[in-house]
């Protein structure tokens, strides 16, 4: 009846970017940061279709068409940008239309200082994939396609940005209310006695609005940036809603959200021939030792080197975290099977501590150290027209691992052809086992852009 959890774990943790940056770009750009002359307009878009097909589970878990219009106006220090997706097709399975603000937001430009409010998508760190420090916005897990970037969501917030310096820049962010990332439980198969209830969203209260902060130094040899946030994490735990076994088992279980401080550093450094880049974050929890929705205190970490050999570029990346605090929990024990009382009483501890760990596992949080590793290897040919991708991962905790080559063709001015799989595997009934039968494939897909 936990199966579910599981593969809401994997979803989090295992889907990265692969695609390499350079030593102080951003994981993705900023639309209002590129060089807009004075009342300016720009008006571009793309039009796409996607497949994303062959799970074990569903024959489909992305086939569909999509539009997409992206705006951006500038003048007088004035600046506004709009990203509207339109898609119809099949997703695991079922038939739905939709239409997508990605981002709306307007805002004033100053030389020293920029002002912006509306839905927007702001991405911080500087690895590869892994972003400890990048806390900001909401993810859909289940929006399966070529280009991981499609499962951002936009948040409303006002964004602040103050260059007091050269080279520097203060970026302070609120969100008036809580977004939280999106999962799809229900396309899993919970057992007959387990159900989900819809989570509640918290107040969009003063009280419970998200603030964060950036300062961002970028020097010719090294860039490197402090951060800090505080709020609703985007992702979340599960609790017990309700467990019933007269006359027949029932099993409630309910997301539940949590607050937390996020003390974060970034980092990349040129060290010829290599590029060194870093990330760290402390989250910082409190009541979760009451409470199996709320992860312990932890410290997450991602170092990565990359280099080119020859003409491939490659990424290589350790991750690991550090569980403060850490205590087992503690598996219940029958003392005598023949006492109604105390099966009854085994049966709800049973459940809790099923329920704990699988939550553990979630937050990665099963051991007091977790360990993995990260490769990423990339070649363009015939002059930047065909470009192949390989990338795969190993947790060194638990044995689980994937892998994911992909092949992409620039067939035409603004037409883009790309191919590929994503497996995920481990020991039987593991995370990965059992998630890559809902989310391993194959997908494919055209897009072409104006």
């Amino acid at each position: 009846m936990f199966r579910f959890v599981l593969i809401l774990i994997s979803v989090f943790y295992v889907l990265p970017l692969t695609r390499a940056q350079g030593i102080f770009e951003d994981a993705l750009s900023d639309p209002e940061s590129e060089d807009i002359t004075p009342e300016a307009f720009s008006l571009n878009g793309y039009a796409r279709g996607s497949v994303y097909f062959v799970g074990d589970e569903f024959d489909y878990s992305g086939l569909f068409g999509e539009f997409a219009l992206q705006g951006r106006l500038s003048g007088e220090g004035v600046f506004l940008y709009g990203d509207v997706r339109f898609r119809d097709g099949l997703f695991f399975d079922q038939r739905k239309s939709r239409v997508e603000v990605k981002e709306a937001y307007t805002g004033i430009r100053w030389d020293n200082a920029d002002i912006f409010l509306g839905n927007q998508i702001i991405r911080w760190g500087r690895t590869d994939g892994f972003n400890p420090v990048d806390n900001i916005n909401p993810r859909d897990y289940f929006f399966m396609t070529p280009d991981p970037d499609d499962q951002l969501i936009g948040n409303f917030m006002l964004r602040t940005r103050f260059r007091p310096f050269n080279n520097s820049e203060l970026e302070i962010i609120a969100i008036p209310f809580y977004k939280p990332s999106v999962y799809r439980y229900e396309y899993f198969e919970m057992g007959e006695e387990a159900d989900f209830a819809e989570g509640i969203l918290p107040d969009a209260a003063f009280g419970n609005s998200s603030v964060a902060a950036r300062f961002d130094v970028e020097l010719p040899a090294i860039g490197f940036a402090f951060s800090y946030f505080r709020g609703y994490d985007p992702f979340y735990g599960f609790d017990i809603k309700s467990v019933s076994l007269i006359p027949e088992p029932e099993i409630i279980f309910m997301p539940d959200y949590y607050k937390k401080n996020a003390a974060g550093f970034d980092m990349a450094m040129a060290a010829d021939p290599w590029i060194v880049r870093f990330e760290s974050v402390y989250n910082i929890t409190t009541d979760y030792r009451d409470n199996m929705h709320i992860p312990n205190p932890e410290i997450y970490y991602v170092g990565g080197l990359e280099r080119r050999i020859g003409n491939v570029n490659a990424i290589f990346q350790y991750i690991g975290k550090y569980v403060m605090k850490f205590d087992p929990v503690e598996q219940p024990v029958l003392q005598d099977p023949l006492d109604p009382e105390d099966l009854y009483r085994y049966a709800l501890e049973t459940v809790s501590y099923e329920a704990a760990m699988y939550n553990r596992r979630i937050f990665l949080q099963q051991e007091e150290f977790n360990h993995a590793l990260f490769v990423s290897l990339s070649r363009s040919f015939l002059y930047e027209e065909i470009r192949t991708e390989f990338s795969a991962y190993y947790n060194i905790t638990s044995e689980e691992y994937f892998i994911r080559p992909e092949l992409t063709w620039n067939a035409r001015d603004g037409m883009q052809i790309s191919a590929g799989a994503y497996f995920m595997k481990g020991p039987d009934d593991s995370i990965y086992d059992m998630a890559g039968r809902v989310l391993g494939g194959f997908f494919t897909g055209i897009r072409m852009a104006f």
